[in-house]
């Protein structure tokens, strides 16, 4: 039985491989013993990542930090200057496991008007909880990232799958921002296996089965590295 402090964390097992090729991971799940069958339609994941002027998230994550906690602004589909549907995700880690806290927030608009004050302004009009607000006010958003991904289920339904590629990493300033200090990166993928905390036991039989091993990746920590060096 999970402690009441567990509930709602799960694990994620990533796989970074660099030089791969989508097609290629794709056919290793889709032969894997655990019978994985695609569940949803891909689709772009868009993100703005926020953290504090000297990069604490960051840092928390290049030092392995085992409880952190990494904000961003998530939403899907293809690059609309007009955001609808997004939410504002507390991604929170420890060791392991993790679970994500989730708010909506308003309409923006993601264009050369975009900057430090017009997102607190949109952050104002999304009347978020009290608590909310303060965890937000030393932080700015720093980092635009997109990817490819797809969903993928075991035939137990109890490990979930998804494939990353096609990344695309955007440096966002304070005061103004044209979107054009980015960097864009065809190879390469990301596989995560996500699975409840009691499933643990079964996870080594899965994870063994593919062709490729667990390492530790942050899309975000890339990102920063890409962009702003």
């Amino acid at each position: 039985m999970q402690d009441a402090e567990d509930q709602g964390y799960r694990y994620e097992r990533k796989f970074r491989l660099d030089n791969a090729d989508p097609h290629q991971v794709l056919s290793s799940v889709m032969t894997h013993p655990g019978m994985f069958s695609e569940v949803y339609r891909p689709r772009t994941v868009n993100n703005l990542y926020m953290d504090s002027v000297d990069f604490q998230s960051y840092a928390a994550n290049i030092e392995g930090v085992p409880d952190r906690t990494k904000v961003r602004v998530r939403w899907y589909g293809q690059r609309k200057n007009k955001v609808e549907g997004a939410v504002l995700e507390f991604k929170i880690k420890r060791s392991f496991a993790g679970k994500k806290s989730r708010f909506p927030i308003a309409v923006f608009v993601l264009d050369q008007r975009f900057c430090s004050r017009y997102f607190r302004n949109v952050l104002e009009a999304s009347q978020l909880p009290h608590d909310v607000v303060t965890r937000l006010a030393p932080l700015n958003v720093v980092l635009l990232n997109r990817y490819y991904r797809s969903y993928y289920l075991s035939a137990d339904r109890t490990f979930r799958l998804t494939i990353d590629s096609d990344f695309e990493y955007c440096k966002i300033t304070r005061l103004h921002n044209n979107f054009l200090a980015r960097t864009v990166k065809r190879r390469g993928v990301v596989v995560e296996l996500k699975y409840d905390l009691e499933d643990d036991g079964r996870a080594e039989r899965i994870t063994s089965a593919f062709p490729f091993r667990v390492t530790k990746n942050s899309k975000y920590v890339e990102g920063i590295e890409s962009v702003w060096g």
